[in-house]
């Protein structure tokens, strides 16, 4: 399905809005979709009042710089085509043909290169976020482009957690803390140098460019706007899997004898999609992967034991 915001809004002139999700996405699973998607409904009616474009992407890594090895990019992508088929996300492909490793602070200064008026948003988890101090320029990232940051209970972020946007503040216990002093709390997690830059409104991260004089690609890279360097954080509470619990579960299921033993006896083996949406408790791939992708990770032997030997 065509993303029809941006064809409606194709011929108008005013800075397009862009929004940003990386990872490894091995495999690309629902908590990816339901994070990338609860960002662009936000934007959505943003994007409508100042008639501006709208695109948020999924930008997929050459490899993480935290695993030794990740699936062959030709396959990570093609379950990304088939995990976005009717909706409005997109797929950037920056990253993807790299020689490895590829920093994001390299990625997010081509972006603000290849896009100098429009507002870029970086999407990542707090426990991405509270370590920036830690990668590689990492405190500069806000030079290029603004940070929406989910809250992620503390998992690690090297895992690329399923996220569950339904998950509300209100259905916590009634021990849960005020979301004053949870906001508070986070805020207090980013690096120091950070801090100045949080925002409570997400309006903020897209606040219509003003460019001045000084600011051109001469300008050392940086392409900064008055509106970027901000941060917003998402206080909402993430529950997750991780891909890597999903591919160690796959990794099992290819050791157990006479299961996997070939493409075809696995394809005629599978059950039905139907099946899969509707047997969570005997299928837990259905909780966490779009049926197409996981037929896809049959049909192709992904993440079997044999793969990693």
């Amino acid at each position: 399905m065509p993303n029809l915001t941006n064809d409606r809004l194709a011929e108008n002139t005013a800075p397009a809005i862009r929004a940003y999700l990386g990872g490894s996405f091995d495999p690309v699973h629902k908590g990816h979709l339901q994070m990338a998607m609860y960002v662009y409904q936000h934007l959505l009616p943003i994007a409508k009042q100042q008639q501006r474009a709208l695109h948020v992407s999924l930008l997929p890594n050459a490899r993480s710089p935290f695993k030794n090895e990740s699936t062959n990019p030709k396959h990570r992508l093609a379950m990304l085509k088939l995990a976005t088929l009717n909706t409005p996300l997109q797929i950037d492909e920056l990253e993807l043909w790299q020689a490895p490793p590829v920093y994001t602070i390299d990625s997010v200064r081509t972006l603000r290169q290849r896009y100098p008026h429009d507002s870029l948003i970086f999407i990542m988890g707090m426990d991405s976020a509270r370590s920036l101090d830690k990668w590689k320029d990492g405190l500069r990232l806000t030079d290029y482009v603004d940070l929406w940051v989910f809250n992620r209970g503390g998992f690690s972020d090297n895992d690329d957690h399923l996220f569950d946007i339904n998950t509300h503040l209100a259905e916590k216990k009634p021990a849960m803390q005020t979301l004053a002093n949870l906001q508070t709390q986070l805020h207090a997690q980013l690096p120091i140098e950070m801090q100045n830059k949080i925002t409570d409104s997400p309006a903020e991260l897209v606040a219509l460019f003003t460019p001045t004089p000084t600011q051109t690609q001469a300008d050392s890279g940086v392409l900064k706007n008055s509106h970027q360097g901000r941060i917003y954080i998402d206080p909402r509470p993430i529950s997750a899997i991780s891909s890597t619990q999903i591919r160690q579960q796959l990794q099992q299921l290819g050791n157990q004898p006479n299961i996997m033993p070939s493409a075809e006896a696995q394809i005629t083996s599978i059950p039905s999609i139907n099946d899969i949406i509707g047997n969570t408790e005997s299928n837990p791939f259905a909780k966490w992967l779009n049926p197409a992708i996981y037929q896809y990770i049959i049909a192709h032997q992904l993440y079997s034991a044999a793969q990693f030997r």
